[in-house]
């Protein structure tokens, strides 16, 4: 039988020109999801074995470079953290109020602002602002170290650049996400239980045993493992589209606004499927 192809198929029969480009553009996307996301998971495993084989291959992970990660992610991004989580916390106070007042159960506003805030807002909002902030970073410092050709530098020093560049940048985000889930987790319910006091005449130690009451351990470990999770997906976008990198300077550009936008559509996913599997 005669193989057909674009020469022996008639002119007649061929499919349109544009649905052609759009099934080919189409398998290339696949294509390039699928290898991002294969590069992504064999970094993770790349980083889990330097961090437990690495003084046994006389090529310990530097403390300090985890260090000065941690003081670039999580204390640097402290004020604008407290403004946003402030922010948020006066925001669902003031719409929880208004929504209950129809129904004459503004008092049961505490119980949806603890649990909003602990297990969504809080991590969400934290993720989605370190993923603004230092995933960007970490995409133009990768990209621009790749057109540099300083990665292969490293190579040929023999150093490793997954365990040089990449892994402390992971544990320091795997750290501080959390701590900056905590602390955003306590400045909303602050900003929140300074309006609820005010509006509904009640003291902040009546808001503050309210929520205490309300709240329990998992509430806070809900929201915590969620940001371990954002964590690490901030990291590995990053490095995946530094890595990427090509045509210069405008590459470097275009790989960071990628990391930034790859970075909250990750989040965003990793939250529906954590929520849904936390939660059966």
């Amino acid at each position: 039988m005669r193989r057909l192809n674009k020469r022996s198929m008639p002119t007649s029969d061929r499919p349109p020109h544009f649905l052609i480009q759009k099934v080919e553009s189409l398998g290339r996307t696949t294509t390039r999801w699928v290898d991002s996301l294969g590069f992504g998971a064999a970094l993770l495993y790349e980083t889990a074995y330097w961090v437990l084989m690495g003084h046994r291959r006389h090529q310990p992970v530097r403390v300090a470079p985890i260090f000065a990660h941690m003081m670039e992610i999580g204390i640097q991004a402290v004020p604008i953290v407290m403004i946003l989580s402030l922010t948020i916390g006066l925001m669902l106070a003031i719409q929880g109020i208004d929504a209950l007042k129809d129904f004459g159960a503004e008092h049961q506003v505490t119980l949806g602002v603890a649990l909003s805030v602990t297990r969504e807002f809080a991590p969400l909002i934290t993720g989605i602002l370190v993923a603004g902030r230092s995933g960007s970073a970490l995409a133009a410092r990768l990209s621009t170290m790749t057109i540099n050709n300083e990665v292969d530098a490293l190579r040929v020093m023999g150093i490793n650049p997954i365990r040089y560049l990449v892994v402390p940048s992971l544990l320091a985000m795997v750290v501080m996400l959390p701590a900056l889930t905590l602390l955003s987790d306590l400045v909303a319910l602050t900003g929140a239980g300074l309006y609820i006091a005010g509006d509904l005449g009640i003291s902040l130690g009546m808001y503050v045993n309210q929520t205490v009451q309300f709240l329990n351990a998992g509430d806070v470990l809900h929201g915590l493992t969620k940001s371990v999770a954002f964590g690490a997906l901030i990291t590995l976008v990053g490095v995946v589209n530094g890595s990427s990198v090509t045509g210069g300077a405008e590459g470097v550009g275009r790989v960071t606004t990628n990391a930034v936008v790859h970075s909250i559509l990750a989040i965003i996913l990793a939250d529906l499927i954590i929520v849904f599997m936390l939660t059966r």
